[in-house]
């Protein structure tokens, strides 16, 4: 029962809508109604600026934190991915938000903060090169994704001082939330094909400034 009630409280702590609470509650905007209408980082920063998109990557991410360690309570038996992927699908779809929630990303990032630190930070390493090199959010995102599962598989046998062992559940959920990634990120895809795929204002290919 114990891991039952966990379990909800995993999803309720993912599904805690931050950019539509902070959208609704500092600028009187619901960000699902522009740009591409999800509650995520990227379309908050998009719409609401960069403080709110700090704040909402922020949130996001400790909300995969915070679930991710509710498996060091005491006399807790469950492996802590579990619970980072109930926050995952909790972020996704969201309670609290008519089940329309972000992309998945910061939240993941954060169950990698609460179940292996310094793996988290080889992770937040390659999204930020990727990220430089790209100047694309969504892009850096999935082949993020791609590479960080990867490494699951070949960082014990290439680097076990960063992971020292091959720890299987690790690398069947990194490619559960891939595949999953990929397929929210599918209109970002179409956009990418058709070279209409929006930019930021950092890296090598960053957006031109506005005159």
């Amino acid at each position: 029962m114990k891991t039952i009630v966990l379990i909800i409280i995993a999803y309720l702590l993912g599904s805690i809508p931050s950019g539509f609470w902070i959208g609704k509650a500092f600028y009187k905007k619901d960000i699902r109604q522009f740009g591409s209408g999800n509650t995520g980082t990227t379309n908050t920063f998009r719409v609401l600026g960069v403080k709110a998109g700090f704040a909402v990557f922020l949130a996001d991410l400790l909300k995969g934190t915070l679930a991710t360690s509710l498996a060091y309570l005491p006399n807790i038996e469950v492996n802590p991915l579990w619970f980072g992927l109930c926050a995952i699908l909790g972020h996704v779809f969201p309670i609290f938000a008519k089940f329309k929630g972000g992309k998945a990303v910061a939240t993941s990032a954060g169950m990698l903060l609460g179940y292996h630190p310094l793996f988290f930070f080889y992770s937040l390493a390659i999204f930020l090169i990727l990220l430089y090199i790209t100047s694309m959010v969504s892009l850096s995102s999935m082949i993020a994704a791609v590479i960080i599962t990867l490494s699951t598989f070949i960082l014990p046998f290439i680097l076990p001082a960063l992971l020292p062992e091959q720890d299987w559940l690790l690398s069947c959920i990194a490619v559960i939330v891939t595949v999953f990634i990929f397929y929210l990120h599918r209109q970002n895809i179409q956009r990418l094909r058709q070279g209409t795929e929006s930019r930021i204002s950092f890296g090598l290919n960053k957006k031109p400034k506005e005159k």
